[in-house]
């Protein structure tokens, strides 16, 4: 009975620890695979740590980083087109949106050469005059004198087209004129080429694209209503030989011809880029007014340099017709000297439009509402 019990004993305890053993087995198994759960979601999100740790060390550094653009002295100019310029403002004008910077320095940049000659320029070398580029149905004329006058009012029947009256302050003599349209006042108020286009056409412009010389004289950054008798007397002079009465504007005066000149890869002459050091030497922080741009590469390099000539002298009455570089109607000389255009095609091919009542050539078949401008 003894040794029975003892026996059963013994198998049960073997029993036993079997069964403990394979319970033991089953959960170091079990704890292995849930250990092994576990530790997949911890790598993964150590991975996604690491990210954001680089990600937040390169926004940080990047945030570190000065703004290049934060000087407008230091704005890098532009090389693209004007239809760039326009969204880049919107302009202003392409990759850079404008010509804007210290006068000073873009001055600098200027090539300086010799005035080439005079040969082969006419008006008609940029295009009709006052063309409607921007196709807004209004020519240029009228376009300059609604942006640069106050209490503009128009002519009935024009769309809002043609300018009847209005005030402006004369940046060129710093007084106030009333403008009013008709035969003895409209020459009160005219559109000044900022650059005059023959100073131009002696400076670069003989090598720029007939569409881009076409833009330079209806570009609105080269053109100013001015008073009358003051932009007669500039004719096509450069800063060398005229400027402004009103000298609180010549730095400002100054500071657009540089602009006008980078925009088109014009050239400036010795003289003309000493008298603008000048005229900057009292105005040292001058920038260069918006909306220029560059839309013509520097081709001025190719054009052997011109002896200097001697400073314009500044006219009170608008120069002779010039010669046409393409067919176009001459105009006939009358007796006593008189211009004579036969119709409105041949004073635009003269580059003569429009013609105020007392210039060479007016007459009132050419001037259909009577008003002492004629071929508008």
């Amino acid at each position: 009975m003894k040794d029975s019990n003892g026996a059963s004993v013994r198998r049960y305890t073997s029993i036993t620890r079997g069964v403990f053993s394979r319970e033991r087995s089953a959960i170091r198994l079990t704890a292995a695979i849930l250990a092994g759960m576990m530790l997949l979601p911890l790598s993964a999100c150590g991975g996604s740590d690491t990210d954001v740790s680089a990600l937040s060390s390169e926004s940080a550094s990047t945030s570190a980083t000065p703004s290049e653009s934060a000087s407008p002295s230091e704005t890098p100019q532009s090389s693209a087109s004007p239809s760039d310029d326009a969204s880049a403002q919107s302009d202003g004008n392409a990759g850079s949106s404008n010509a804007s910077g210290a006068a000073v320095d873009m001055l600098a940049t200027l090539p300086v050469k010799g005035r080439a000659p005079k040969t082969g320029y006419a008006r008609t070398q940029f295009g009709a005059a006052w063309s409607d580029v921007d196709h807004n149905g209004c020519d240029t004329r009228n376009d300059i004198l609604k942006r640069d006058m106050t209490n503009v009012t128009f002519k009935p029947g024009t769309h809002d087209c043609v300018v009847k009256t209005g005030t402006l302050n004369d940046p060129y003599t710093g007084k106030t004129i009333n403008f009013v349209r008709g035969q003895h006042t409209s020459t009160a108020v005219q559109i000044d080429h900022v650059v005059a286009l023959s100073d131009a056409w002696q400076k670069g412009a003989q090598q720029l694209s007939a569409d881009q010389r076409l833009q330079l004289a209806n570009d609105p950054y080269n053109l100013l209503a001015v008073d009358g008798p003051a932009n007669q007397q500039k004719s096509d002079s450069d800063a060398a030989s005229w400027l402004p009465s009103n000298k609180s504007f010549r730095c400002q005066y100054v500071a657009r011809q540089i602009g006008v000149k980078h925009k088109y890869a014009l050239w400036v002459t010795q003289a003309e880029k000493d008298a603008m050091t000048s005229v900057l030497s009292g105005c040292p922080g001058q920038t260069v007014p918006d909306g220029g741009g560059v839309v013509a590469s520097a081709q001025a390099d190719s054009q052997p340099a011109q002896t200097p000539e001697p400073a314009q002298t500044t006219q009170a009455a608008p120069a002779p017709a010039q010669t046409q570089a393409a067919p176009a109607p001459a105009p006939a000389q009358q007796s006593g000297g008189d211009v004579y255009y036969q119709n409105c095609s041949a004073v635009r091919a003269a580059g003569k439009a429009p013609l105020y009542q007392g210039q060479p050539g007016y007459s009132r078949k050419l001037d259909r509402d009577g008003d002492g401008v004629a071929c508008e």
